[in-house]
């Protein structure tokens, strides 16, 4: 067994989308899912794997990471695909991967939590913690503030939230906009709120 995070989601009223658009948001996720890779050096975990028409869910080797990870998905998703939205359920513990690296084929604490947590997640929430406590707090508030993102600014989240983001001066510069924007930006999707408790709970669980 290895210490894992994992997310379990699926798109939020997926009957209302063609196929094709819940192949793209699905797309999306998993594209985020490779750029997380990175976040823990080259030799990072990350995976992904689609469950059924509209489900999807991603391991990280760190843990840690569940909260900056979550929001990380909604950024992109967001981004890319204002449309569509999706449900994440976070849990972190202890998993077992197959060596073929599929989730499908994957157990353990983490992704039984996970799991059962996606399936208690309803009505407006988007998020939800399975460690219950201060972690379900802080994503339940983090969710509150990402479900009012407009594409802007989920746009400058996803481009800063990952451990080893590039400078806000680089960042601006590849949207060919300034570096006042980006801080506009951020600054009204709640990002140094957020910053500030993912860096916090981060530093505790590494203690």
């Amino acid at each position: 067994m290895t210490a894992l995070c994992v997310l379990t989601g699926d798109l939020v009223a997926s009957s209302d989308l063609s196929p094709e658009a819940v192949d793209h948001a699905l797309t999306i996720i998993e594209t985020a899912a490779t750029d997380m890779a990175g976040w823990n050096g080259p030799d990072g975990l990350s995976r992904f794997a689609r469950r059924g028409g509209d489900s999807w869910q991603i391991a990280l080797a760190n843990p840690s990471r569940a909260l900056r990870a979550a929001l990380f998905v909604q950024a992109c998703l967001r981004r890319d695909n204002a449309k569509s939205q999706t449900r994440v359920a976070v849990a972190t513990g202890t998993g077992a991967l197959p060596t073929s690296g599929d989730l499908n084929a994957a157990h353990g604490p983490a992704f039984v939590e996970s799991g059962r947590l996606l399936s208690t997640i309803s009505g407006h929430t988007l998020m939800a913690h399975a460690k219950g406590g201060a972690h379900h707090a802080a994503t339940r508030l983090a969710d509150h503030i990402a479900s009012g993102w407009t594409q802007a600014q989920a746009r400058a989240v996803a481009a800063l939230i990952s451990p080893n983001a590039p400078p806000r001066a680089e960042v601006a510069a590849s949207f060919g906009i300034t570096r006042q924007a980006v801080n506009q930006a951020l600054w009204s999707a709640g990002y140094p709120a957020l910053l500030d408790a993912i860096t916090a709970i981060e530093a505790d669980e590494s203690k």
